[in-house]
């Protein structure tokens, strides 16, 4: 599984990071998570407003900072 937050580096971008690696934890699941932080490559998803969570290709939300718990309904 490969998971990138999409975002500026901002404090909301370094919180859904951190929430994320939590929520993997938490789940016992191996992942690969990246940081994108070039509005171009960001626009090529489609969003409009960070930070953002794309699992495996697939943008999950964006444009909050979701709980580790929300963000494990997204993993499993």
């Amino acid at each position: 599984m490969i998971i990138k937050i999409l975002g500026s580096g901002c404090p909301n971008c370094k919180k859904l990071e951190a929430n994320t690696k939590k929520a993997l934890k938490e789940l016992n699941l191996e992942a690969t998570v990246e940081k994108v932080e070039d509005f171009e490559k960001i626009m090529e998803y489609g969003v409009m407003s960070t930070p953002a969570l794309v699992v495996d290709e697939e943008v999950k939300f964006f444009g909050r900072v979701a709980s580790p718990k929300d963000i494990a309904k997204y993993l499993q």
